[in-house]
């Protein structure tokens, strides 16, 4: 397959431009970028963090534990 050497040259700019595009604008949005991306994690880290203290709170059976019934058996 040839290709002109114009038409190379036109490729490689509507390329170029392309990317300079693409560069400038994930450059002007970088901050809303990255706090979006906070966000997400500070949200995924709370979820996280809600199924621990709820698996925590629970006995294997899925019920509440009771403080006093540990306490119960040791007097």
């Amino acid at each position: 397959m040839y290709i002109d050497p114009n038409t190379g040259g036109m490729l490689f700019q509507v390329l170029a431009t392309i990317l300079a595009l693409f560069s400038g604008i994930l450059l002007l949005f970088s901050g809303k970028i990255r706090s979006w991306m906070a966000r997400l994690r500070r949200s995924a880290r709370r979820d996280e963090n809600n199924e621990s203290e709820i698996s925590a709170v629970s006995s294997p059976e899925g019920t509440p534990k009771n403080r006093d019934d540990e306490s119960i058996g040791r007097d």
